[in-house]
């Protein structure tokens, strides 16, 4: 799949799954990259962000935009964030003639990555993930699920096969994580890096920490 390009758009697709916080963390890290970013929250979405996190997010997408701005104390005319609605066939992510950034479904719920492989296409999470493929762009799916049947497993793998990036929500401990906060920023990390975008939430194998010790001491 094609190389993102800084200047585009990033769409940040949010499933029913647990690991809300993946998610927000995610967009507030690009936000603060200058990384402008489109989301889309699916109905199962809202009632899991609700239980792991304590922001609760309307059902309309112009009040979940005002709502995520508050989040991440933006001003509410910045259009560092759209947000767009799950039926909403007009939107740029919903061909491929439109946006032509990357996109990141995280957290993705089995469900979804099963109409993903199949190319059902029946909202716009879906259509945008299609859309992805069909234009060789760059897809991450991070599915959260434990544990994985057969069919999640070779869903898995024929989306690997058809370019897609899989990052299951697996944090590592090689880095000693003193908080929730660090196990989140493990997974979001991987994320940035095969998006492009410079973070400093996890040094590179090898390279010192901000203490000065290596990854792998």
């Amino acid at each position: 799949m094609t190389t993102p390009n800084p200047a585009e758009r990033i769409c940040v697709a949010v499933t029913g799954a647990s690991g809300t916080p993946y998610a927000l963390r995610l967009i507030e890290v690009l936000v603060a990259a200058g990384r402008p970013v489109d989301v889309i929250f699916s109905k199962a979405a809202l009632l899991v962000t609700a239980t792991e996190t304590d922001l609760t997010l309307p059902g309309k997408p112009q009040g979940q935009l005002l709502a995520l701005q508050q989040y991440l104390k933006l001003e509410a005319d910045s259009t560092m964030i759209r947000v767009f609605g799950r039926d909403d066939w007009m939107a740029p992510w919903a061909s491929g003639s439109g946006q032509p950034g990357p996109l990141v479904i995280c957290p993705c719920s089995t469900g979804t990555l099963s109409a993903i492989a199949v190319g059902a296409s029946d909202n716009l999470i879906e259509r945008a993930a299609d859309v992805a493929l069909k234009e060789d762009r760059k897809m991450i799916l991070v599915p959260r699920e434990s544990p994985y049947s057969e069919i999640h497993l070779n869903n898995m793998l024929s989306l690997k096969r058809m370019g897609a990036v899989i990052i299951p929500a697996s944090p590592g401990f090689y880095n000693r994580p003193q908080s929730l906060q660090d196990i989140i920023d493990f997974v979001v990390a991987r994320i940035l890096n095969q998006l492009g975008v410079p973070q400093s939430l996890m040094p590179k194998w090898g390279e010192p920490d901000s203490t000065g010790e290596q990854q792998g001491e």
